[in-house]
């Protein structure tokens, strides 16, 4: 295994990760009450142990951690806020349908990150404490779930009648 190179795939991983928690963070704050409120509540516990788990990995190989990439992907989120949404000072639901499609392009990095390392897992007797299939799984699961979000989030933002966001039928049990 080239250890330089899966060095700098994780903390790419690891950069990314930073930048979709406080993404996940943001997006929750402004919805905080609605259906994607309540549902980003409970997923954002998920990602940070996903964070976790994924510096766990890192730690089980003897990989350092690059500052610098984590520094940066805090920056560009913190950044991505000062985008044009048809609004100058208030959320609008334009915010809402980029913030999810950007919640689920990193779900998508996510679930591909699992998946390689579960490869990776059969090479490396180090990783085969990691319960790499279960996170794919539960990766899924939100996969599914963001997308739902995601497309509510497109009808109410182009809508010509104002719509209540998170009005359609629950997306999974209890939420």
């Amino acid at each position: 295994m080239h250890a330089k190179r899966l060095g700098i795939y994780l903390n790419d991983h690891l950069a990314g990760s930073v930048g979709g928690v406080e993404l996940a963070v943001r997006t929750e704050a402004e919805n905080h009450g609605n259906l994607l409120g309540r549902y980003l509540a409970t997923l954002i516990p998920e990602l940070k142990e996903d964070q976790a788990t994924l510096v766990s990995v890192m730690e089980a190989l003897e990989l350092k951690r690059d500052g610098l990439k984590t520094r940066a992907a805090w920056a560009v989120e913190k950044v991505s806020r000062l985008k044009l949404n048809g609004t100058l000072v208030r959320y609008s639901p334009l915010s809402r349908l980029l913030e999810l499609e950007g919640l689920c392009a990193a779900t998508e990095g996510r679930l591909s990150l699992w998946r390689t390392l579960a490869r990776v897992s059969v090479k490396d007797p180090r990783l085969a404490r990691f319960p790499f299939e279960s996170l794919v799984q539960r990766g899924e699961a939100q996969r599914s779930v963001l997308q739902r979000l995601r497309a509510q989030a497109a009808d109410v933002a182009f809508s010509e009648e104002p719509l209540p966001f998170g009005s359609g039928e629950p997306l999974i049990a209890g939420h």
